[in-house]
């Protein structure tokens, strides 16, 4: 797969360097450097594919700061689809270089072997949980056993919340009132025992107007996170196992309540060479406020009071094009005061596990995030995808002002428990 996996001279070829994607990169608005902007990355990647370059240390730290947030496909005027490129340029890195045995050994136990494991994911949240409850976190944490690095990133571990929405999996949910669609949720991996109550409020809101809810037997990791990393061939596999639990179903649509799966799970089709069934899985595929806003709301609400700003999901945003939805949304709620953040789509630093990798680079653009925050004078933060609520829950405690941060599907969930009472 090597050969296909590296860049493609047509998609590299659509970038005329006309340096529009510039101010859309975070990286590029924090460093300055060329090099680590979308168009000196694409410039980069044209080197190594008509072989004038080798595929050097300097060339792996370029693509590798790179956050893949797709902000310069919104910026492009061209159309590079950037996303697919740094996807490529990673998949053709880890082809060709060897990395130490102990970083070989992580890495095939987090990808190859915890992510598609759903006992083994639910054996990580219960140690978690122990790690958590027996006050070890804290004991850790007051005596600043950890290097300041390493507490950086364990400052940013998901929380557990029990019990486990693995039990749901293969269950259906009916239709409250009259059943209008019957949809499909993607429960995804981690979620399952960091966003359990994420996945309850999903399956209540979508039950609140009109669909039955089916959380598929067979489906797991969406393969996201190994497409990021250069594994190209383990999403695959996944998106394989996901495309044959789901379509059978017979479903009006698929849904996922996470920005980061979404984008990837669209993608299906690219993935797999437009197979009939991917492109089938992919037509179908729906972010949950995109869902919502494509069909009659039940506006059977109770007020949440409050006032709200709302972080664009980068892979939400500029990966799906999913931006005025969500707002929607939020604009339903009675109550509800909504107040637009400056530079509300650009990256928070979560980026998947960016924020684990790169946590410098990750943990400035944080803190420059919390001042288009704190500006807006808002009390919730509202974002689309769990990996955003993480990393702002993190800058709420370093640089906000005790904001409250949500999903808009918790917002909506609320607001229909508000009104039934």
């Amino acid at each position: 797969m090597a050969a296909s996996d590296a860049p493609q001279q047509i998609d590299l070829d659509k970038c005329v360097h006309c340096g529009l994607c510039l101010n859309a990169c975070p990286t590029y608005r924090e460093l300055g450097l060329e090099m680590d902007s979308p168009r000196g990355r694409v410039y980069q990647m044209v080197q190594v594919s008509t072989g004038k370059a080798q595929i050097t240390e300097s060339y792996i730290e370029h693509i590798d700061l790179c956050l893949a947030c797709r902000g310069c496909e919104t910026a492009c005027p061209s159309g590079v689809q950037y996303g697919r490129l740094v996807e490529a340029a990673r998949a053709d890195i880890e082809n060709h270089i060897q990395r130490p045995l102990y970083v070989r050994m992580f890495r095939n136990f987090i990808f190859g072997t915890l992510l598609p494991n759903p006992f083994l994911l639910k054996m990580a949240g219960f140690g978690l949980h122990l790690f958590k409850a027996s006050g070890m976190q804290e004991l850790v944490r007051s005596t600043k056993l950890l290097p300041e690095k390493l507490a950086a990133i364990e400052s940013l571990s998901p929380p557990v919340e029990r019990p486990f929405f693995f039990d749901q999996i293969g269950k259906t949910f009916p239709a409250e009132g009259k059943q209008r669609y019957r949809v499909a949720l993607l429960a995804g991996c981690i979620a399952n025992v960091s966003f359990a109550r994420l996945n309850e409020a999903t399956v209540r809101v979508l039950q609140k107007n009109g669909c039955e809810v089916v959380i598929p037997e067979g489906q797991g990791c969406c393969g996201a996170l190994h497409l990021h990393s250069g594994r190209k061939a383990d999403a695959v596999k996944l998106a394989r196992i996901n495309i044959d639990a789901v379509l059978k179903g017979n479903f009006d649509a698929i849904i996922t309540n996470a920005a980061g799966c979404g984008s990837t799970l669209k993608e299906y089709d690219h993935l797999l060479d437009n197979a009939p069934s991917a492109v089938e899985f992919s037509k179908k595929m729906k972010d949950i406020s995109e869902f919502l806003a494509s069909i009659e709301l039940n506006t059977n609400m109770g007020s949440v009071n409050a006032t709200v700003t709302y972080q664009d999901s980068c892979h939400l945003a500029h990966g799906q094009k999913v931006r005025v939805q969500p707002r929607k949304m939020l604009a339903a709620v009675p109550g509800l005061k909504f107040k637009e953040m400056p530079m509300s789509d650009l990256c928070c630093g979560s980026a998947g596990i960016y924020n684990v990798v790169q946590n410098e680079m990750a943990m400035q653009l944080l803190e420059n995030k919390m001042g288009y925050v704190n500006g807006s004078r808002a009390e919730i933060i509202a974002t689309a995808n769990p990996g955003c609520m993480l990393q702002l829950q993190a800058g709420v405690k370093l640089h906000g002002n005790g904001q409250r941060v949500a999903h808009v599907v918790e917002i909506l969930d609320e607001a229909y428990r508000a009104g039934k009472a």
